[in-house]
């Protein structure tokens, strides 16, 4: 007797978490987070995000997973804090990526809001970022106009 398919694809290993960020594969299914931003804060050393937009949606994945290290190493050392501290019960709701402007070579905008809630209240944080390319590594360097 013959398997059936369609109770094998049910059995088959679970589906991998998907990315806080919330890209989509070409078939408009979430990315798991090591396909997506996980393998730019898991290999930051080797495999930097390629863009301005992806290293902006691996930072706001390394908020979500509470990855201070890759969000400090991430930071352009000019507008760098000396240390990050999150806030400690945030619970992140999503990410939607408005604009990715591309201005030269070397920097680029990307406008994003990003919502999360804290002690049941919702907070909603809209921001145009600036990034800069050195030495081939995107680096966030701060919220445009503040």
């Amino acid at each position: 007797m013959a398997a059936n398919p369609a109770r094998a694809a049910r059995s088959a290993a679970p589906v991998p978490d998907a990315c806080p960020c919330g890209q989509l594969s070409a078939q408009r299914q979430p990315l798991a987070f090591a396909d997506c931003c996980g393998r730019y804060i898991a290999h930051f050393d080797t495999t930097p995000a390629p863009d301005a937009e992806h290293l902006m949606r691996s930072r706001y994945s390394a908020f979500v997973r509470g990855q201070v290290d890759y969000l400090l190493a991430t930071w352009h050392p000019s507008q760098r804090p000396d240390t990050l501290e999150l806030e400690p019960h945030a619970q992140w709701l999503g990410l939607e990526v408005r604009q990715h402007r591309v201005l030269d070579a070397d920097h680029a905008q990307v406008a994003f809001v990003a919502r999360y809630r804290v002690a049941g209240r919702a907070v909603r944080l809209q921001e145009n970022s600036r990034f800069v390319r050195e030495a081939g590594r995107w680096y966030y360097l701060d919220a445009a106009g503040q």
